[in-house]
């Protein structure tokens, strides 16, 4: 049977009160008489029900996490980053994976909602007016972590991602190449429609590089997808000679499929990736990558929460973390 509160303060001949004092780290406790509740607490296995502590509280000092994908590297560094300053600030989390479905992303925010968490911290890369609308309903403050929400009306932490695509799209055209291909994620998504694709298309524009539709490769962020991209553009007749790529994963896929075909990297084409995962570090060459802080995006996102959490004052909620790109071997 679960030992519990009422059994502790029997045992230890004190009241609930104080042995609630003891479990909270009140001060307010004699020395001896703490010594004497944790001596019974050890013997018993006693474990504070998080649930009615909460109840009592209005605080349960737990943390909803929604997360697309806890395969992913680049979701797992992201909540690296937000555990790290949940525990600093002796937050617990639950960890839920979405499967970037609109449905299970809502049934998890009631879920999460249902479980008394004090906050949430969201991420996906499709935003839609039905979690807008949920995340305004919420009863508790809700922070975006490397997603977009075009209203900005959630506060959120990310890169410049529109600035960043335009940096990498500018680096290979001052390096002369003007058949530039774009490896992009998912063009239902915001990020890369509204953003990474937007800034790709400005950087050809100002240097008066016509666009071409078909240098455009949809994938889903995989290293299969990577494969295939590279495939179809190894069959057109105009073929790229740099190459952007949406996800370090992908890229992968860009650099080993084109290895397979006897294509040396950077010599027939030059490659950028976009995360800076552990993932560019490992492939050989090694990767050039917009380096995007993910752990950093991950605990600005999660100390921003604790501020919204305990009603500090916030100057900005949407954060813009600095990027930049960081060159290695798949680049001349």
């Amino acid at each position: 049977m679960n030992v519990t509160i009422y059994d502790v303060a029997r045992e230890a001949n004190v009241s609930m009160a104080t042995v609630s004092r003891v479990v909270n780290g009140n001060p307010n406790v004699k020395p001896a008489t703490r010594k004497k509740v944790m001596e019974v607490i050890e013997r018993l296995g006693y474990r504070p029900n998080a649930v009615a502590r909460g109840l009592a509280s209005k605080k349960t000092t737990t943390v909803g996490v929604i997360i697309p994908d806890i395969s992913s590297t680049f979701f797992a560094e992201l909540t690296r980053g937000i555990e790290d300053i949940a525990t600093m600030y002796k937050y617990n989390i639950i960890l839920s994976n979405s499967d970037q479905n609109k449905e299970k992303e809502l049934h998890l925010l009631n879920t999460m909602f249902g479980k008394q968490v004090d906050g949430i911290v969201f991420m996906s890369g499709n935003i839609s007016s039905e979690h807008v609308e949920e995340f305004e309903k919420s009863p508790v403050p809700i922070v975006l972590a490397g997603s977009i929400e075009e209203t900005e009306k959630i506060p959120s932490v990310n890169i410049d991602y529109e600035q960043a695509a335009y940096d990498v799209v500018q680096s290979f055209i001052e390096k002369g190449h003007k058949e530039i291909a774009f490896v992009i994620g998912p063009l239902h998504e915001p990020i890369n429609k509204e953003k990474k694709l937007a800034g790709y298309k400005r950087a050809l524009e100002n240097y008066g590089i016509p666009f071409r539709e078909d240098l455009i490769i949809e994938g889903d962020y995989t290293y299969d997808s990577g494969i295939e991209a590279i495939e179809k553009l190894l069959e057109m007749d105009a073929r790229p000679t740099a190459i952007f790529v949406g996800s370090d994963e992908m890229a992968l896929g860009v650099i080993h499929g084109a290895e397979d075909k006897g294509y040396k990297i950077p010599d027939d084409f030059e490659v950028i990736s976009s995360d800076n995962t552990r993932l560019t570090l490992m492939v050989r060459p090694q990767l050039t990558t917009v380096v995007q802080p993910l752990y950093d995006i991950g605990a600005v996102a999660m100390r921003l929460l604790t501020k919204l959490m305990n009603k500090e004052e916030v100057s900005d909620q949407i954060v813009i973390l600095p990027h930049r790109i960081e060159f290695r071997r798949s680049t001349k």
